[in-house]
């Protein structure tokens, strides 16, 4: 990004103006679906302003780890194609693939929202494996947020498939949901210049120096934090950060819920 341009948007900001007329502390509008992906066990679709996202869970049986040998397997993965941004080219994921995916299973997984254990079959040999796998339609900024959003309501959307004589048949599916108890949300909070913005557009974010991901669960705990960017936080900073993250959160939980 230019510099006149990032000029701008920061002046713009120290007036309290973003672009799209939002506050800085505002998400722009939120739309949920569900069970829209007849073929994977669990689906959702979000919007947010511009960016779509649409996320599938693929539930199989697999073998354990050797580490964990009584626990079931997640698996969070995210392609970003050009059809949603230009900037993204086909091929193998890219960094800003692989840091969606991570930031977003590692939200997932520390907080502790699935009983693992519960998805063993035969310790060692067979356990439940929960594949997430995250697209943007279209990316209009703020994909680890919305991305999240999409993977924990398709979750939430998941039914085991019927299985008997150690095959699965996933034409058939049961009434099982997984064993998911609590609903992680991630929110980013960005830093341009003195000022602090949630849910950034693209052109906010290509403006940021910094940003700061924050996954917390409902009672408040602190389950994974990612930084980006090359401008550095004061602790101020980041206490300031994560206390919008927080607040942000409840807000975001009540869309997932309904």
């Amino acid at each position: 990004m230019d510099f006149e341009t990032k000029k701008h948007i920061i002046e713009c900001l120290e007036k309290d103006v973003r672009y799209d007329g939002r506050k800085k502390d505002e998400y722009r509008e939120i739309e949920f679906k569900i069970g829209l992906i007849e073929t994977a066990e669990g689906s959702a679709y979000v919007k947010c302003g511009n960016t779509e996202v649409i996320a599938g869970v693929k539930i199989s049986v697999e073998k354990p780890f050797p580490d964990t040998p009584e626990d079931g397997i997640l698996m969070v993965g995210a392609e970003l194609l050009p059809l949603s941004n230009p900037k993204y080219e086909s091929g193998p994921p890219d960094s800003v693939a692989i840091e969606v995916a991570r930031v977003i299973d590692r939200g997932i997984r520390e907080s502790k929202s699935i009983d693992t254990k519960s998805l063993c079959i035969v310790k060692g040999e067979k356990v439940w494996s929960i594949s997430v796998d995250i697209s943007p339609i279209n990316d209009d900024g703020n994909l680890i947020d919305i991305g999240s959003m999409a993977a924990v309501a398709a979750i939430l959307n998941a039914k085991f498939p019927k299985y008997e004589n150690d095959k699965v048949d996933y034409k058939a599916k049961t009434d099982s949901l997984l064993p998911f108890n609590k609903i992680p949300v991630a929110a980013t909070v960005l830093k341009l210049g003195n000022n602090f913005i949630i849910d950034p557009t693209e052109l906010e974010q290509e403006a940021a120096d910094s940003r700061l991901t924050v996954t917390i669960t409902e009672d408040n705990k602190l389950c994974a934090i990612q930084k980006g960017g090359d401008g550095t936080l004061s602790i101020e900073d980041i206490d300031k950060m994560m206390s919008m993250a927080i607040g942000k959160s409840h807000e975001i939980r009540k869309h997932i819920k309904q």
